[in-house]
């Protein structure tokens, strides 16, 4: 059976201050690809809400063809749920990202004041290294290196 999906476009995040987690995936080495201001009836129907008034900026590294999509909404305003911070919570629940040196960057991290959720940790069957930390806005992300030397 031909696939009908050929590749993971983009994962899109919804935040309340753009610039601030903008920054953040900036220092991890994304680059802005495109950035733009949302609004009018194809944007409002595309996402089944009145009078759509937001603003994007998608986001790659450079070695990637998936990007990440950052939007926030001037209206209608943003719906926070407070609620979605734990593991086991129903949804979308995190980004991974493949590094080579997992200890660097979680060093790395930590220089910036964020902090893993555990030390690093290791599935046994594959030896991939991970590690779970939180960004802004409580963005849940994992770091993940493959293989022996891991």
């Amino acid at each position: 059976m031909t696939s009908l999906l050929k590749k993971i476009d983009h994962i899109n995040i919804v935040v309340e201050n753009l610039e601030e987690v903008k920054q953040f995936f900036i220092s991890l080495g994304f680059e802005i690809e495109d950035r733009s201001k949302l609004n009018g009836e194809w944007i409002s129907k595309t996402v089944g809400l009145e009078d759509v008034v937001a603003e994007y900026i998608k986001l790659a590294l450079p070695s990637d063809t998936a990007s990440i999509e950052l939007i926030q909404f001037r209206n209608p305003p943003l719906v926070k749920n407070l609620k979605n911070d734990k593991a086991n919570t129903q949804g979308f629940r995190h980004v991974a990202f493949q590094v080579s040196d997992i200890k660097k960057a979680v060093s790395f991290l930590k220089k910036q004041g964020i902090k893993p959720e555990s030390s690093i940790q290791e599935y046994p069957p594959t030896k991939k290294k991970l590690v779970y930390f939180k960004g802004p806005e409580n963005i849940l992300l994992e770091l993940a290196q493959y293989g022996e030397t891991a």
